[in-house]
């Protein structure tokens, strides 16, 4: 494919489709990262997915449909970042071929990114041994059993290792690749990415991957009302308490209610829409941090400073060059 000789190539992104594959997760990975994306208004695509397979055909999960005309695994060694989705046989060793091609792309520094049970076989393959990583709740035990020396945390919706990337479930593959969008592009693209997805835009990895929906005895509990009611305010100085008067219930109701709704407390819930708003500024070229920290609600640069690093492992300088005014150059890293 040509590329405007002043947009930077696409990254590429190479899925590997084996037996039994969940055909979810690859729909997943092509939406994310192989669609054109015009509401973008960029001169080329920043990604590019190529589906790879072991084999020339390849059944899908329960034999519901049969992938052919593919090309082999030789196209994971040019990929950028391989994605290796989840199966429901998880016990079942994954082919010798396909554990290669993850190994040979993660010694030439390919960034790894498992969907749902795909972590078993990033584990098999020896990538995870003393690290981090995550599963899908249901077969948390089983993961355990097989490869006790990985550090599973089983209630979180992604995790990121830097170079290896894991994440829970279905829907979490969708949280892990906006969270890659963000960590490649920046807030600002990543939420037109996920108003196209008509998904939410931010939640954090260590939100909680089983979040109860119990059918409310009482009128409409939704927190939808609240959450648009604080988006509009995170530069004022509010509190969960204030949340909390707002919705007319205690602290305690508060904080039940985010948990069992969104999976996370009304602090963090606040403080990383804080930190979304201050990405969105500095990368519309706001430079004086102590206007960012004091619009975001974050309070002062040395909190902003904190809390920037934390989310994004960048310092505000470093995100500014990175993803601020004029970074067309520094679009795909």
């Amino acid at each position: 494919m040509a590329h405007d000789s002043s947009h930077p190539p696409a990254h590429r992104v190479a899925v590997i489709v084996d037996e039994g594959t969940n055909p979810f997760e690859v729909g997943v990975a092509t939406e994310l990262f192989g669609l054109p994306r015009p509401e973008l208004g960029l001169p080329g695509p920043l990604y590019e997915v190529t589906l790879c397979t072991p084999t020339p055909e390849v059944r899908m999960n329960h034999g519901f449909f049969t992938l052919t005309g593919v090309p082999g695994l030789e196209a994971a060694d040019a990929a950028d970042t391989l994605v290796v989705p989840g199966r429901p046989d998880n016990v079942v060793p994954r082919g010798a071929a396909v554990l290669d091609a993850i190994r040979r792309a993660h010694a030439r520094g390919a960034r790894i990114l498992s969907l749902c049970t795909g972590s078993f076989a990033l584990a098999e393959a020896g990538l995870l041994d003393g690290r981090r990583a995550t599963t899908h709740w249901m077969w948390a035990d089983a993961f355990r059993e097989l490869h006790p020396k990985v550090l599973l945390e089983p209630d979180v919706l992604f995790v990121d290792e830097g170079d290896v990337l894991t994440a829970a479930g279905s829907a979490a593959a969708l949280d892990l690749g906006l969270h890659l969008w963000r960590r490649d592009h920046g807030a600002e693209i990543a939420n037109a990415v996920s108003r196209r997805l008509v998904f939410a835009a931010h939640r954090d990895g260590g939100q909680r991957q089983f979040v109860e929906r119990p059918v409310p005895d009482v009128p409409d509990e939704s927190l939808a009302p609240l959450l648009a009611w604080a988006r509009e305010r995170l530069g004022e100085p509010l509190t969960v308490a204030d949340l909390a008067a707002r919705a007319a219930v205690s602290p305690a109701t508060l904080h039940r209610r985010f948990r069992a709704q969104l999976g996370t407390t009304p602090l963090a819930w606040l403080t990383g829409e804080r930190v979304a708003l201050a990405c969105r500024l500095i990368e519309r070229g706001e430079e004086r941090l102590d206007v960012v920290a004091a619009r975001s609600g974050l309070g002062t640069a040395a909190n902003l400073r904190a809390r920037l690093r934390r989310e994004t492992g960048l310092s505000p300088s470093a995100y500014r060059r990175r993803f601020g005014p004029g970074r067309g150059e520094l679009l795909v890293s």
